[in-house]
């Protein structure tokens, strides 16, 4: 093959020099461009100053007959149901107006449940000059452990289809996850959470290092742990006459939730995540993982990966929008866990519920 002469490769060179420059330049604006966005939205997100809030309640808030009433009354809730239930492959709205409950309170049925009912009764909400009044004035939302992605969704950072996947996805493989490794979790009520992480340390220094941690911070003197199932054992046999612990009760929950038992589910999850579309909240959702606003949608795929095998911090995020201001919130979505949750962190302060 003849070689071309210098002078001609040079030329050619020097013609092209002020394309690939302008295409190095564009890229690099582009680069800034979204570098400077995220730092927009980061600053804005430590900044805010909430007044008005929305939460969403997590596994644990379901019963059999919910959301039955609310599809009959509102047709828009009707059809977020008929749309779930066509990605999920079964009749959604059917399980949770008739069960049978071992079946609704599966952690891969579950977790559908509570997202769509949530989510249909923001659609009942609406309904009404009053409660559309009342979703215009939020200006932050949260969600305990599973509401977290309904709060996103509320936000706008995940459309519902896709949420209805993710959710799918995480029930199935936590459910997998637990499956694969017998666990469980169990409620410490009545001590505080230095005292529930002696606890944890005492049991699992008893069970020859069988791991067992706090998994949700919810109020002081109201904590989940999560461990192997010898170490919950131990918990309950020794919380109250070592600790004086008032009572423990174990959890009627597949596994040890929010631990490194979940880590296979957060590998399946974090690929799940990897192609759903998101996009930046329009309102601050506060992270379980960090108890911080999120921002930009990879930071979003990482926390929510990473909520799996973290403690739920539900206790310093109440605590944090209250000292930032918060004036009032509502619960919505089946039960009333967090506006009780709120009631212990708070007497005072106002947590109304809108549920199903």
């Amino acid at each position: 093959m003849r070689s071309l002469p210098f002078a001609l490769i040079a030329g050619v060179a020097a013609a092209l020099a002020p394309v690939v420059h302008k295409t190095q330049t564009s890229r690099r604006s582009r680069s800034s461009v979204r570098a400077r966005a995220a730092h927009r939205a980061t600053v804005a997100a430590a900044d805010y100053s909430p007044k008005k809030a929305f939460f969403f309640p997590g596994q644990g808030a379901q019963s059999v007959g919910m959301a039955g009433e609310l599809c009959e009354e509102c047709p828009a809730a009707k059809a977020l149901f008929d749309q779930a239930s066509e990605i999920l492959g079964y009749d959604l709205l059917d399980v949770c107006v008739n069960g049978p409950a071992e079946k609704l309170n599966s952690t891969e049925v579950s977790q559908p449940a509570i997202y769509v009912s949530s989510l249909a009764a923001l659609e009942k909400m609406k309904s009404t000059e009053e409660g559309q009044a009342l979703i215009d004035s939020v200006d932050v939302c949260a969600g305990l452990s599973l509401g977290e992605y309904t709060a996103l969704t509320f936000a706008g950072a995940i459309a519902f289809e896709d949420g209805v996947k993710l959710v799918k996805l995480r029930g199935e493989s936590m459910q997998a996850a637990a499956d694969a490794v017998p666990s469980g979790m169990a409620s410490v009520i009545g001590l505080a959470a230095d005292k529930v992480d002696e606890l944890c340390a005492k049991a699992s220094a008893d069970c020859g290092g069988e791991p067992v941690q706090i998994a949700n911070y919810l109020c002081n003197g109201n904590y989940a742990v999560s461990g192997s199932i010898p170490a919950i054992d131990k918990v309950a046999e020794i919380a109250k006459p070592e600790f004086k612990a008032r009572m423990v009760v174990k959890l009627a929950v597949a596994g040890a939730f929010h631990t490194d038992f979940m880590a296979p589910a957060a590998e399946a999850l974090t690929a799940g995540l990897k192609d759903t579309p998101i996009s930046t909240p329009k309102i601050p959702v506060i992270s379980n993982v960090n108890v911080e606003a999120h921002t930009d949608a990879d930071s979003i795929r990482a926390t929510l990966a990473k909520q799996l095998t973290s403690p739920v911090r539900w206790e310093t995020t109440m605590t944090t929008l209250l000292e930032k201001g918060l004036e009032s919130s509502t619960e919505v979505g089946p039960g009333k866990v967090i506006s009780g949750i709120m009631k212990r962190i708070d007497k005072k302060a106002v947590c109304e519920n809108f549920t199903v």
